[in-house]
């Protein structure tokens, strides 16, 4: 339901690009090449199912944990165009 000067169907236009960014930039994470045998932070061995289920593989599970920690800042980009959202 598109109010003022949006036109119908807005919404779902702003939704689907909101998801197909997160998708892009989620294929971009994904690690591409030969996996390693040993962790790029803390050289332990990455055991080798890990090495076969995600190839290209360079981090250990701990230390990829704690890389995603890092780097769930996730884009807060507002597209809803509401007068309160351009006001601030």
């Amino acid at each position: 339901m598109a109010g003022g000067w949006a036109k119908e169907g807005a919404e779902q236009e702003q939704i689907e690009r909101t998801l197909d960014d997160a998708v892009e930039l989620a294929r971009s994470r994904l690690p591409q090449g030969k996996s390693r045998k040993y962790c790029e932070e803390c050289d332990e061995m990455i055991p080798e199912a890990r090495r076969l289920a995600v190839p290209g593989v360079r981090l250990c599970v701990v230390c990829q944990n704690e890389h995603d920690k890092k780097q769930s800042n996730t884009s807060s980009y507002n597209r809803r165009g509401s007068k309160d959202s351009q006001l601030r």
